[in-house]
């Protein structure tokens, strides 16, 4: 028999479906992803931590799951919601289905709803907190529960997906992903003749596979060490990885980076990128729905070439803060928003999507050459 379920907004609208995955009760704040594939990536990124999400194409789970395509070690999201569940699982590498898949990681699902509708609500009035049910089925109850949950703004949610401890990072890319042409300039390089230290704030497992692939060994820090703790290390060069919620609560991790600059080259993705930016000055604000999807497109202002972009953020910076040492480099062309900077004089640079995520496929994996080219040039001019 079918479970009903509710998903219930803080201006009071409440969506009536069906239940999947996980029988239960949880609130996020509500937000859309444009993505037709990838939802496993999708429900595995932490980056999605305290949100409930709605997916756009309208079916979703026909390809199944499976252990390979993991970036992170389970679902972080707080709830998951789709159009149609497949009832079909045909795909030769999967390990079983969408269903399943939420109830072992205890994730709520609902299903059967006009995602239409509420992605509409969502673009005009901006995302909201929600609660998502399949115990509790009060309209009034639930509207209430929703407008009385914690927001994103001023949460801390990446001391929640930190790793417990440091370690070396072992596993290889896929053989599935194929390289584009900056894997051919790589072709001289020696076996991990590189150091390069990730600092881990909720970092998909896809970016160190990436940096590995560049002939870098790879070295995994929870965001929360200190400058000290990474130059002790003694990396050629740092990693700012992505991670969820907002980022001006994260003094700590701003400090760090602070004292990182200029030591060695520094790339940052997502809200690395926001870190680094708050580091040199600049302020960040929340977007009315955020930019979640695997069609984004970018300009590079420097080739003037477009960008076909994988990007999950509510949050961006403030263009009118950034200091005169940060650059713009890319611009979402979507609203004009900064997707890219680099420092004017310091080794350091970043970008506000997700290149390791392939959604061009190969639009964006110069970012990974041009971080080590930024660590061959420093040690050779150390070693001069």
């Amino acid at each position: 028999m079918t479970q009903p379920a509710k998903l219930a907004l803080e201006d009071g609208t409440v969506f009536t479906g069906t239940a999947f995955g996980a029988i239960g009760e949880v609130a996020g704040e509500a937000c859309f992803n444009t993505s037709m594939t990838g939802y496993q990536e999708i429900l595995t990124d932490p980056s999605y931590r305290g949100q409930i999400l709605t997916m756009t194409y309208p079916q979703i789970g026909n390809y199944g799951v499976n252990v390979e395509d993991m970036e992170s070690a389970k679902i972080h999201m707080a709830g998951f919601i789709v159009r149609e569940v497949s009832r079909t699982v045909s795909n030769f590498r999967s390990e079983g289905s969408l269903d399943e898949f939420l109830k072992k990681n205890n994730v709520v699902g609902m299903t059967g709803i006009d995602t239409r509708a509420l992605v509409r609500r969502l673009r005009s009035h901006g995302s909201m907190k929600a609660v998502l049910s399949s115990v509790d089925l009060d309209d009034a109850s639930l509207v209430e529960k929703a407008r009385a949950s914690d927001g994103l703004v001023g949460r801390n949610l990446v001391q929640e997906v930190l790793p417990e401890q440091q370690k070396m990072w072992e596993e290889d890319l896929s053989p599935w992903i194929k390289m584009g042409d900056y894997k051919r300039a790589l072709t001289s390089r020696k076996e991990q003749d590189l150091h390069v230290v990730a600092l881990d704030y909720g970092m998909k497992w896809n970016i160190p596979r990436h940096l590995r692939d560049l002939g870098c060994k790879v070295t995994v820090l929870p965001g929360t060490a200190s400058a000290e703790e990474v130059l002790s290390h003694n990396p050629d060069g740092i990693f700012l990885s992505n991670g969820p919620g907002d980022p001006e609560p994260l003094t700590g991790p701003v400090e760090t980076i602070q004292g990182l600059l200029g030591k060695k080259p520094i790339f940052g993705i997502c809200l690395g990128h926001q870190l680094l930016s708050l580091a040199c000055g600049a302020k960040t604000f929340k977007l009315k729905f955020g930019h979640r999807g695997a069609n984004q497109p970018v300009l590079d202002l420097e080739t003037d070439k477009v960008e076909i972009t994988s990007q999950n953020h509510g949050f961006a910076v403030e263009e009118n803060t950034l200091p005169d040492c940060l650059e713009i480099t890319h611009r979402n062309l979507n609203d004009n928003t900064v997707a890219g900077v680099k420092h004017k004089e310091l080794p350091a640079f970043s970008v506000q999507y997700h290149p390791e995520a392939s959604a061009g496929p190969h639009d964006s994996e110069y970012l990974f050459l041009r971080f080590r080219e930024a660590m061959d040039e420093r040690k050779s001019a150390a070693s001069a």
